[in-house]
């Protein structure tokens, strides 16, 4: 028999097993995601690129119940989300986000569920023939999921602009401010359309770090 995960909505085999305490899903569920686990702890490369976006994804694809430890759960893995998604942060400096929301206790609430958890889900990523194909199936799946919860991202980007506050600015926004300001010296001797253009598409990025400071 099959019956669909309690999360995901994903159906398989019926499997006797164990699932997570709170994270709620079917045993095969869960069963899959500890084999994508194993293959990602297993290739050093393809961790370091997409493990934190792989928790991510199966965290909020599967938010369980409302309960303190659900609502931790729940907004610290949307928010490595989004700035990892829409901020291009790394994947150091989204974990220190996870940390820094399980530290502070008692400042989110329960985000219903959304009807649709996506269309990818773990077993998308457990068919991947090879660490590319497994990387972008990650990442589309993150995506799926991030997307999945657009009725929150409001709610989301508030708290982790709050929460990342206290958290050093991650290495891609040193890169760019560093990088504006070589343009900027650049500019004042050689004016360009070029030069005028990348800079204005630098001002017009939201970053983390700019929400921090509202």
């Amino acid at each position: 028999m099959s019956s669909p995960c309690i999360g995901c909505g994903v159906i398989l085999n019926d499997l006797d097993g164990p699932t997570h305490g709170y994270m709620e899903s079917s045993p095969a569920c869960w069963s899959t995601y500890s084999e994508v686990l194993a293959r990602e702890y297993s290739d050093r490369a393809l961790f370091e690129r997409v493990h934190r976006l792989t928790v991510d994804s199966y965290a909020a694809q599967h938010p369980g119940r409302a309960s303190a430890q659900s609502i931790q759960s729940v907004a610290g893995h949307l928010m490595s989300l989004c700035a990892v998604l829409e901020d291009g942060a790394s994947s150091e400096w989204a974990t220190k986000v996870i940390r820094e929301a399980v530290r502070i206790k008692g400042r989110f609430t329960w985000l219903q569920p959304p009807r649709s958890m996506g269309s990818i889900t773990v077993v998308n990523v457990w068919r991947a023939k090879g660490p590319a194909e497994h990387e972008k199936r990650v990442r589309d799946w993150a995506s799926s999921v991030w997307a999945a919860w657009s009725q929150h991202h409001s709610t989301i980007r508030f708290w982790l602009s709050s929460v990342g506050g206290s958290i050093t600015a991650p290495n891609y926004r040193i890169r760019r401010l560093r990088l504006s300001r070589l343009l900027l010296v650049q500019e004042s001797r050689h004016p360009s359309p070029r030069i005028i253009s990348t800079l204005a598409s630098l001002h017009d990025r939201p970053f983390t770090e700019q929400r921090l400071r509202r």
